[in-house]
């Protein structure tokens, strides 16, 4: 079918009809199908959106914006402005939280020696520097461990939380684990007492410890099941703070900690863990951001640094900048790492770490590299078999990249992907990301249970797990099975726009009221717009690796506007990009806006385009 041809609409007014695809675009030139975010060509939404903009005293743009993500007048002021004051809940609503934090408040009234055990990605490295770091300031002595992926694997193990015990700690805290750890924590019970933070999903039956911390367990009725570890670990200290408070622990010698500096790294977990950012965890991004953009903490300046974050840092260069850097340390190289960079005070010591990051995130884009292209082969083989869920192994596949490529695939064919890497023991250990409205976590559990894994567990959208390559066709069999919708998805999702926009209309001003809408990501999508029927006047290939396209856009009208497209070399957009016959276009993406030496402009990013 062909588009087509409409008039530019004016800036983020009503879609002029109600037709399913947005500018007749049934399939764009990666091969989606445009539609409007639900609710777009409702006169309510026109109306609540008018009356958000006049009780909020913001533009109609963002009240419109506002009304499409279905925020009530009600939830409004807090969506704009989240702060902690409004929305942090009572730590104690968490199911064994007083426990918790009584039992730590006793470590620091009795200056005690404190193990914690972390996971080695972003949220597990957050989450025990949080922790640590509170301790240590109220005089604790404090041991720290992140377990390396490829000999220790996911989760406490038994030899590392002896050690701690042998350097003298009688309170072991894991973090960002635990939760199904029966047998490896039950045991150390006589020699320490041991609390959980964590945030996975949980089955019945508990480790037989102190406290187990997680509002993903069954008997939690918190609510707070979409908050990350590294956000556990700040309730966990304010409820410490509380107690502490309470029985007049603190005084003139003893200042109380300003816990509020921790959110820098609440936020930059929450980002990288992909929690949705509403609610709570909005505002947790939001006041974070504030925070890193102090520039207080050492080893996030040297990493800002290193990754040419100049300017005040958002969920983006969160979410594509640092987090990625700190989780190249536990993907292959030293587990350790990203967790000392985070507690590094001395700026040579952690501008050494943020490089030596940097070199291992660009080894580690490397390893990818060299098995993303054979896993998409038999992905799409295994797609084209039948297959609702992909499943793949290789004998010489890195075990620390394996849940990028699933990632990757996940994306490309929108099936859960699971991708395993054949370790020389005859096990293999992979990492799996899953679609929305697909629990991948409760699977691997389920199989985990029906005896076809040596171990598993996760989250709905990811999860890891282990087993004997002999089991592998009958866990693959298990999971088409559990996971029947996953054979009807399409291989493309639609892409979903919220309003047309025409080039002369895409301004500075606009993309700022758009802004305020921020932080986006997972639970609170930027603002995507089309552009309608424009020409391009040049594009050329900027960046160290030339993989990325500048395109300068022309509308009918003549306005201009400068575009970005990222990854080019592998985007099926380029060729007609960089097509000298210039055939016309509609675009799709986020308009943003941009400063330099005191100018302010706005750039469109592309994400998709269809031709005219």
């Amino acid at each position: 079918m062909q588009p087509r041809a409409v008039q530019p609409m004016p800036v983020l007014d009503r879609p002029a009809d109600t037709t399913p695809a947005v500018l007749g675009v049934e399939h764009s030139l990666s091969g989606r199908r445009w539609t409007w975010r639900t609710g777009a060509e409702s006169p309510a939404v026109e109306r609540l959106g008018a009356a958000l903009a006049q009780q909020l005293g913001v533009p109609a743009p963002v009240g419109r914006l506002l009304a499409l993500r279905d925020i009530t007048p009600e939830q409004a002021a807090n969506f704009l402005d989240p702060r902690l004051r409004a929305l942090l809940p009572d730590p104690s609503s968490l199911a064994d939280m007083d426990v918790a934090a009584a039992r730590m408040a006793r470590a620091v009234q009795n200056r005690e020696t404190v193990g914690i055990f972390g996971d080695y990605d972003v949220d597990g490295s957050c989450a025990s520097a949080i922790v640590a770091g509170f301790f240590e300031e109220l005089g604790c002595t404090v041991h720290t461990h992140i377990p390396d992926r490829l000999t220790e694997g996911y989760g406490p193990n038994g030899p590392a939380l002896q050690a701690m015990i042998a350097q003298g700690a009688t309170l072991l805290i894991c973090v960002d684990c635990g939760t199904t750890s029966t047998s490896v924590l039950n045991p150390l019970t006589p020699q320490a007492d041991v609390i959980v933070l964590d945030h996975h999903k949980s089955e019945e039956a508990l480790p037989d410890i102190l406290a187990t911390v997680n509002p993903n367990r069954v008997d939690c009725s918190s609510g707070l099941g979409s908050v990350c570890a590294a956000a556990l670990g700040f309730l966990a200290i304010v409820a410490t703070a509380r107690v502490l408070r309470q029985a007049g622990w603190f005084g003139p010698d003893r200042p109380e900690p300003d816990l509020m500096c921790q959110l820098d790294l609440v936020a930059l977990a929450t980002i990288c863990d992909v929690m949705p950012l509403q609610g709570l965890n909005r505002a947790f991004v939001a006041q974070g951001l504030k925070i890193m953009a102090k520039r207080q903490r050492t080893g996030l300046v040297a990493l800002m640094e290193i990754a040419g974050v100049t300017k005040a840092p958002d969920a983006f260069s969160c979410g594509f900048a640092l987090g990625p850097r700190i989780n190249a340390g536990g993907r292959i190289a030293e587990a350790t790492l990203g967790l000392r960079l985070l507690r590094c005070d001395d700026a040579l010591d952690a501008r050494q770490m943020a490089e030596r990051l940097d070199a291992v995130n660009r080894r580690r884009q490397g390893v990818e590299a060299e098995i993303l292209d054979r896993a998409m082969l038999a992905a799409a083989e295994q797609k084209e078999a039948g297959h609702g869920v992909i499943l793949l192994a290789g004998k010489d596949w890195h075990p620390g990249v394996v849940g990028i490529v699933a990632g990757r695939i996940k994306e490309r064919f929108n099936r859960p992907t699971l991708v395993g890497a054949e370790l020389d023991d005859g096990s293999i250990k992979g990492s799996g990301r899953s679609v929305t409205g697909l629990d991948l976590g409760s699977a691997i559990i389920a199989a985990r249970q029906a005896g076809l894994l040596k171990t598993g567990g996760g989250h709905a959208m990811a999860a890891g797990f282990s087993l004997t390559v002999e089991q592998l066709e009958a866990f693959h069999t298990f999971l088409n099975a559990h996971l029947p919708d996953a054979a009807s998805l399409p291989e493309t999702v639609d892409l979903i726009l919220d309003t047309v926009v025409a080039v002369s209309g895409a301004t500075p001003e606009l993309a700022q009221d758009m802004a305020r809408l921020a932080p986006f990501g997972a639970g609170n999508p930027e603002p995507l717009i089309a552009l309608p029927h424009v020409s391009i006047v040049r594009t050329d290939r900027i960046g160290r690796d030339g993989n990325t396209l500048r395109v300068l856009l022309r509308a009918e009208n003549g306005a201009r506007l400068k575009a970005l497209l990222f990854r080019a070399e592998d985007n099926p957009l380029t060729p007609t990009l960089e097509d000298t016959t210039r055939p016309a276009l509609h675009m799709a993406g986020y308009l943003r806006a941009e400063s330099w030496n005191g100018r302010t402009d706005a750039t469109f990013f592309i994400q998709d385009a269809a031709r005219a």
